[in-house]
């Protein structure tokens, strides 16, 4: 695979981590951009939780800057978890034991192997910047005592695999998977990329549970709607959820 056209990229030893390396650089950047680095001092995954990342392993961020309204801006997240679906099936030649589990992780033989978060870098003559960090246990997996309680635990390629590859060339990979499916997204919008995560989504109509910090909400995983809100069928019916993290 080649590197995708319009799109440039920053390889750096070490940062504090590539979401805020992507930040100072963004209103310098002229196009799409990604920022890997093969060694985080800092890194930070949603909601400002502590992202462990063992050598060997990937982080990078892609920097964008969208025109669409913020709600459709958002739908990356699914954008990135199918070009992170597809590099592993390049990377490793396999489709099996790979799924998406709603909002932004990837899951290899059930364990989570890949993790994305998506941030807004502020205005830039009203339009957003964002950027859409990635961390793939390529290597290794961060120990089970730095996640949260009752989480998937993580799992490496490597380890459930057998597959080594550096993270240089693991991002060649993905950035032409990226630009693949951002050009379905922006061409045809989110209705193929929603279907096509569908089809590989995580314990799709069993039951799972949505907690955000205040809330806790069970139920069966019927789809994702539209708008990319997690459907459950609750006790009280049908219920959308915008945003949460999801248990099994």
């Amino acid at each position: 695979m080649g590197w995708p056209d319009g799109y440039d990229r920053r390889v750096l030893a070490e940062v504090d981590s590539t979401n805020a390396e992507a930040a100072r650089l963004a209103p310098t950047l002229s196009g799409p951009t990604w920022i890997m680095a093969l060694h985080q001092t800092a890194a930070r995954g949603r909601r400002g939780r502590h992202w462990c990342m063992p050598a060997g392993n990937f982080a990078a961020t892609l920097v964008l800057r969208p025109t669409e309204p913020p709600e459709t801006i958002a739908l990356r997240s699914f954008v990135a978890a199918l070009a992170l679906h597809e590099a592993f099936v390049v990377a490793t030649g396999r489709t099996a034991g790979l799924s998406l589990k709603w909002p932004n992780d990837v899951l290899l033989n059930g364990g989570k192997v890949a993790g994305i978060l998506l941030e807004s870098l502020g205005t830039r003559q009203g339009v957003p910047h964002l950027a859409i960090g990635i961390g793939v246990n390529l290597e290794q997996a961060p120990s089970a005592v730095e996640v949260e309680p009752g989480a998937v635990a993580p799992v490496s390629l490597m380890s459930a695999t057998g597959v080594s590859i550096a993270p240089e060339a693991f991002l060649e990979i993905l950035a032409e998977c990226y630009a693949k499916i951002e050009t379905m997204f922006t061409t045809y919008g989110f209705a193929p990329v929603r279907e096509a995560w569908l089809l590989r989504a995580a314990r799709l109509g069993e039951t799972v549970t949505a907690r955000t910090c205040t809330t806790e909400t069970v139920g069966r995983f019927d789809t994702v709607d539209e708008t990319g809100h997690l459907v459950l069928t609750t006790a009280k019916g049908r219920e959308r959820i915008a945003a949460a993290d999801v248990f099994f």
